[in-house]
């Protein structure tokens, strides 16, 4: 079977998979990125398959990479119905990742960095049944007015953001934190000191810790 889009995946030794990680690459990356996220956490997740895909188009500023939605119009309007496209492409790959490893959302943890981080609360929220867990890293929420319109359950979140970021500023976490709570969803958050727009060893340890808690 093959997926709608280009994808890395590390499967486990143990070919009796029982759970998915997605990991979804920021803006101008691709999946062999963020699949390195997979070298510690594999260690500890016998039974689970990383999938890694790389975005639906070419990154505007960095041909060589790809991304989730356009970011050279910054016009909100205009960056939440890029953004709808992908997660509708996102929503036709998770399907297929379902289909071919025969895994339903609970088996599923979603997580990504910036604007995959972006992507991974809005599939997260807006599905029809609860996702195991969202892992999100340097990001926020594109948009709070329509994700609080669309929202479907309340997967439980954890949101790691370092405190010197300048590409997506730390605000934004609080900000989502605020939206989880009034939302009544479940949310854990770290800030990492020293820290600016990528992931330290810091950061993958708690998201490992989180993910092993969740995960059965």
């Amino acid at each position: 079977m093959t997926f709608c889009l280009d994808t890395t995946i590390i499967e486990p030794e143990d070919k009796n998979i029982k759970n998915a990680i997605i990991l979804l690459h920021g803006y101008g990356g691709d999946g062999k990125d963020i699949s390195m996220l997979s070298l510690n956490w594999k260690r500890h997740l016998p039974n689970t398959v990383f999938i890694c895909p790389n975005g639906h188009e070419p990154c505007s500023i960095n041909p060589s990479g790809y991304q989730w939605f356009d970011l050279t119009n910054d016009n909100p309007d205009y960056i939440l119905k890029q953004s709808l496209k992908g997660e509708k492409i996102l929503n036709q790959f998770i399907k297929e990742v379902k289909e071919r490893f025969n895994l339903q959302n609970n088996q599923i943890c979603l997580s990504g960095f910036s604007q995959g981080c972006m992507m991974s609360i809005n599939l997260g929220l807006t599905s029809e049944s609860e996702y195991n867990c969202i892992v999100g890293f340097s990001g926020k929420i594109i948009d709070t007015k329509d994700l609080e319109v669309r929202k479907k359950n309340s997967t439980q979140t954890l949101l790691i953001h370092g405190e010197l970021d300048q590409v997506v500023p730390p605000n934004f976490l609080l900000e989502a934190k605020d939206f989880f709570i009034r939302n009544n969803i479940s949310i854990d958050t770290h800030l990492i000191k020293n820290c600016d727009h990528h992931i330290p060893i810091e950061s993958s340890s708690i998201a490992l810790n989180y993910i092993l808690k969740k995960i059965k």
